[in-house]
């Protein structure tokens, strides 16, 4: 077979990889996206969006039956059968993989299905079903996007039944009775949501003195606070060193930091631990890319120590998120095609971490962007910090979500916004505001002077904004 000759070849069609192809594309390179599963990556197949359908599967069936029995009536759950919204998550993902890959068909990118491997300079190896002998593919240009997988514990093996990875809940047609969640990040409170929305006891074990660990601490105990009404057990500074099969369960084995000891008896457990590189088997390190700990190393552009060979999304060591694996293709592309055609050069050599909005899609929800207050005053930084409740915006009262807050954290001498993090209804979409804002170089004042309409949640953020100027009204 004839090699195959492009200006960019993209190994791996997740949200960073297929991003990358189209921007690659709209700039005028030819290109090819080699991909061994799905189109989409773990975010739209396993991840992000069949994830945040059953979120809001379990926030209708929790908020129909609070409304029901609000108006006096009974509900009887006797008829509940878990693998119908777990079908609308599978649904969800089925129809935007498809979208992906017509989105690819249009912009004449050509998708080839297979396992890719470097086999040189500009040189990719495709093998797989697809091939009856390993193809080889020539570029200009290579993009690795190949993504991550859950992290596996030692003690806690997946086998995807009882012991599951993310991966494993969300193709699991079937809820256990008792789930233990190992880890309290985003992903394990996320699931807590789920699970405990439709009727599972949930105890999630946290290595940490807090949930959220990497989140703004008094926000976090916000979140923490509403799940310990909901009756999720929340044990924090705890370690899980082990478990054994008891019958049809596991007794999980626990170690406080104090070494005090003690069981907890489950029907399943969610390992959420965080996410490992897809590095190995790719021929990196052959061809001379430059490796740290599992991830890629790469500089400006999202280039690799190798020329022409880059690196995005969660083989990189920032932020393992879908906007952020995104953006860092659209860098890479349009700096391919600067050197490759002239085009201009990207706005961005690369992401601002400071920039990059995190959401934690539980309820309530929490989203949040830039420096918090800890960090600043771990380093020695003066901030000012301005807060607002959700109870003080009227239609956070009359649509019964009048718990959480926001919290922006600012420079007091320019006032200009270093950070924020809001906690409550809505919170991963209102955030976009503070974080345009602070991109742009808004101020406070600016935030703070705009018409606002009344009632929305967005008044959260106006109102907050005034409260670091001293001049809140509803409150």
């Amino acid at each position: 077979m004839p090699e195959r000759e492009y200006d960019l070849v993209v190994i791996g069609a997740g949200p960073g990889g297929y991003v990358c192809a189209i921007r690659a594309a709209q700039l005028g390179l030819s290109v090819a996206v080699v991909e061994r599963e799905a189109p989409g990556g773990v975010c739209l197949n396993i991840g992000c969006i069949p994830s945040k359908a059953l979120i809001h599967q379990a926030s209708l069936f929790e908020d129909g039956r609070a409304a029901l029995e609000a108006a006096g009536a009974k509900v009887d759950l006797a008829g509940f059968d878990y693998a119908k919204p777990w079908k609308k998550s599978r649904d969800a993902a089925d129809r935007l993989s498809k979208g992906v890959r017509f989105l690819l068909k249009k912009n004449k990118i050509e998708y080839i299905e297979g396992e890719a491997a470097l086999s040189g300079p500009g040189k990719v190896k495709v093998s797989g079903a697809a091939a009856a002998a390993p193809e080889s593919i020539s570029a200009k240009a290579i993009v690795v996007a190949t993504g991550s997988r859950p992290k596996e514990l030692p003690s806690f093996p997946f086998d995807e039944k009882t012991v599951l990875s993310s991966t494993g809940f969300l193709l699991s047609r079937d809820l256990p009775r008792r789930l233990a969640i190992l880890g309290a990040g985003a992903i394990g409170m996320e699931t807590a949501f789920v699970a405990d929305a439709f009727g599972v006891e949930v105890t999630v074990v946290e290595l940490m003195d807090r949930i959220l660990p990497i989140e703004d601490g008094e926000s976090a105990a916000i979140v923490a606070s509403a799940f310990a009404k909901r009756g999720v057990k929340l044990l924090t500074g705890m370690a899980a060193q082990g478990f054994e099969r008891k019958g049809e369960g596991l007794e999980l084995r626990l170690k406080a930091k104090d070494g005090a000891e003690s069981q907890l008896v489950a029907d399943g457990v969610l390992v959420s631990v965080g996410r490992s590189p897809n590095t190995k088997g790719l021929g990196l390190e052959e061809v001379g890319v430059r490796l740290e700990k599992g991830f890629v190393a790469v500089g400006d552009y999202q280039e690799s120590s190798v020329s022409g060979i880059y690196a995005i999304g969660d083989i990189v060591s920032t932020p393992l998120l879908a906007h952020v694996a995104s953006k860092e293709g659209e860098i890479a592309a349009e700096r391919i095609a600067q050197v490759i055609k002239g085009s201009p050069p990207p706005a961005e050599r690369r992401v601002d971490p400071l920039l990059v909005p995190s959401a934690v899609y539980c309820e309530p929800e929490l989203g949040s962007f830039g420096l918090a207050e800890e960090k600043a005053k771990a380093e020695g930084r003066t901030v000012g910090v301005a807060r607002f409740p959700y109870v003080g915006v009227g239609k956070a009262v009359a649509t019964g979500v009048p718990e959480g807050q926001a919290k922006i954290v600012y420079d007091p001498r320019t006032r200009a916004i270093l950070g924020a993090t809001i906690v409550g209804a809505g919170a991963t979409e209102l955030v976009h505001e503070l974080l345009l804002a602070a991109r742009s170089e808004l101020l406070l004042d600016d935030v703070a002077d705009m018409i606002h309409a009344h009632p929305t949640l967005s008044e959260l953020l106006m109102e907050g904004a005034r409260a670091g100027l001293g001049r809140a009204i509803h409150i």
